[in-house]
């Protein structure tokens, strides 16, 4: 143990070093040398999200320099303790180089308004800004661009991959079945494009994805939404056209922003980089041991305790599946897995000090039997305690299903969800085998011995097998879905379901989802059904920390599940042949990789509970 402790020292001490340099808040140094050296009253706040924002809160050191993502619930949390902060004047945002969902952007354009409730101005600054990132950014009492910066208010473009070009390249066969017209999930891969059902729904989807783009822009900005539309279709800006049509208020370099604000509040002011971040692994500059001080903390944890009341957040993030995750120095494992999910649930159930259970989904769906694991799990807490379920991104089929054993549902307008339907089948392999010059001599004893060979298609008989397999799963998703929603469906359910998407909005309307918000609407609505005054907010389980990624589990069932879950995404290999696509087309190459996970589950479980499409939105 004590040369382990000195190896991760060693690697430590490198990934630290390589995080401490921050370029970005160097920027705002100069407000802070104005400020003098006496340590003032006022603080002005800066937030900065860059790349992903993570569901899942992370807890990991940033080795070699890789900095963990900030998570949705980091930000709003910080964002609150800001707005209620007395200390607080004001609040600035960067979010030029964010990457947020199209749910995600309405929760922080949400949280960002709710600063004028409390007369606390917030400044967004940006050398440029995307569509996203700008309707995120009307959340703002002001929004600023570099003199030959620009807006790319473009609208919203979607594409989906379909893969059998690429399979037939190499020799592959795809050999698929759906329950539901509009389940297109197997098409990405029989297909070279989409049917005019999936033609249909994707066209309904961007259509309602649309309106609340421009409902968020309209609120955000106080344009008619009619006038936004018009402002969308003459993108993009430059930084003058931007400030001549009131997309934004300023024109100004960030030497101008920052005197600005220097002006407003005065000399004594402090800009705060860091404000309200829980970071266990910062170190300090003039402290050379206190690497040393950390890592005996890291290598012996002393568990929390918890005693106050608490509504607990369990996060359903990434494709469903079965098994337990395993933390990893690289981040956090990639997937919902049923293992760790199900002890999380029941885990909260038993706990007495956790009074109510947010599930917060963002997934879009994968295993009908990791997804039944999870649902069956929910359904126990919902017996004991107030169980909520709180939509991101996307909470659809396998997503929906984990969602049915919660009486009250909350998604963001722009969620996408449902896609209640199933999808099953098989790649066959031998074609790319015999490019290859591989022969396989196949063996088998039993009718339906070879039902899952990737040597042939489905024989009539097997098909039959997988077809009957299927109209039940289908069969106890639909019946999932009446007994949770019950007379609040507004349609019979075969006209709700057969593999149809909506969105939160239209959810809405179809009675699939009770409330339109976000995770906090979803936590303090939690809280008031448990008729809690003051209560933490605590996440089940917690994030893994660095001491867990070298303790050994001995746990049979997780062992066993483990060794049968592929990472084909991961894969060396793979990854090398995919580099130069991600470097030139990152959004693209990350839709490829959920796409090549589908068709890694199909390795496992013939039949799954998937979305029917990977739209990349821009």
């Amino acid at each position: 143990m004590t040369r382990l402790v000195c190896q991760m020292a060693m690697l430590f001490a490198v990934g630290a070093a390589a995080a401490w340099p921050q370029p970005a808040r160097a920027q705002f140094d100069v407000l802070r040398r104005l400020a003098g050296s006496t340590d003032p009253v006022k603080q002005i706040v800066y937030f900065k999200v860059k790349g992903a924002l993570a569901e899942t809160p992370v807890n990991m050191p940033p080795l070699f320099g890789n900095e963990p993502p900030i998570s949705l619930k980091g930000l709003i949390e910080r964002f609150k303790q800001a707005r209620l902060d007395p200390s607080v004047v004001a609040v600035v945002v960067d979010l030029q180089h964010a990457e947020l969902g199209l749910a995600q952007l309405q929760e922080v354009q949400a949280e960002m308004r709710k600063f004028a409730a409390v007369d606390k101005p917030v400044f967004v600054h940006a050398d440029s800004l995307s569509t996203v990132t700008y309707a995120a950014s009307t959340g703002a009492t002001q929004i600023s661009i570099v003199p030959t910066g620009d807006l790319w208010l473009t609208g919203l473009y979607g594409a989906t991959p379909y893969l059998r070009g690429t399979l037939d390249k190499i020799g592959c066969v795809p050999d698929m079945l759906q329950m539901g017209d509009y389940k297109s999930a197997g098409e990405i891969l029989t297909r070279t494009g989409p049917s005019d059902e999936s033609k249909e729904m994707t066209d309904w989807l961007l259509d309602s994805l649309y309106e609340g783009l421009v409902k968020v822009i309209s609120d955000g900005r106080s344009i008619p939404p009619e006038k936004v539309r018009g402002l969308i279709d003459n993108g993009p800006y430059s930084a003058d056209d931007a400030l001549a049509a009131g997309l934004i208020d300023f024109v100004q370099h960030r030497q101008e922003f920052m005197a600005s604000i220097k002006k407003r509040y005065g000399e004594g002011v402090k800009v705060v980089s860091d404000y309200a971040e829980e970071d266990p692994f910062k170190l300090p500059m003039d402290n050379p041991f206190a690497i040393f001080e950390l890592l005996t903390k890291l290598f012996n944890p002393s568990p929390k305790v918890y005693t106050e009341p608490s509504v607990a957040i369990v996060f359903v993030e990434g494709t469903i599946q079965p098994g337990a995750a395993e933390p990893s120095p690289f981040g956090p494992a990639s997937g919902a897995f049923s293992t760790t999910i199900r002890r999380a649930l029941d885990k909260a159930a038993d706990d007495n000090s956790v009074k109510a259970v947010v599930l917060r989904v963002d997934s879009p769906g994968g295993s009908a039997l990791a997804s039944e694991i999870i649902l069956d799990a929910s359904k126990r807490v919902a017996k004991k305690k107030p169980l909520v379920v709180s939509m991101g991104n996307v909470a659809g089929s396998g997503g929906y299903y984990v969602a049915c054993g919660a009486k009250t549902i909350f998604a963001d307008p722009n969620t996408i969800t449902a896609s209640i339907g199933v999808v099953g089948g098989k790649i066959v392999t031998t074609g790319m085998w015999n490019k290859l010059g591989v022969n396989w001599y196949e063996v088998g004893r039993g009718e339906m011995s070879g039902i899952l060979s990737t040597a042939e298609p489905f024989s009539d008989a097997e098909r039959k097998k997988i077809r009957h397999y299927m109209e039940e799963v289908y069969g106890v998703f639909k019946g999932h879905v009446t007994a949770a929603r019950g007379d609040r469906l507004k349609k019979p359910i075969d006209k709700i379901a057969g593999g149809r998407v909506f969105t939160g909005a239209q959810a809405l309307e179809l009675g699939l989802v009770d409330k339109l918000g976000g995770l906090d609407d979803a936590i303090k609505f939690a809280a008031s059904e448990a008729r809690l005054g003051e209560y933490d907010i605590r996440v089940i389980p917690e994030p893994p920390s660095l001491f867990d990624l070298f303790m050994p589990t001995h746990d049979e069932e997780e062992v066993g599940i483990r060794a049968t879950t592929l990472r084909l995404a991961d894969r060396p290999e793979i990854q090398a042949m995919l580099a130069a696509v991600a470097a030139t087309d990152p959004m693209r190459f990350r839709a490829m990789v959920r796409t090549l996970q589908r068709v890694e589950l199909l390795h496992t479980e013939n039949v799954l509970l998937m979305m029917p499409l990977e739209l990349v939105v821009r």
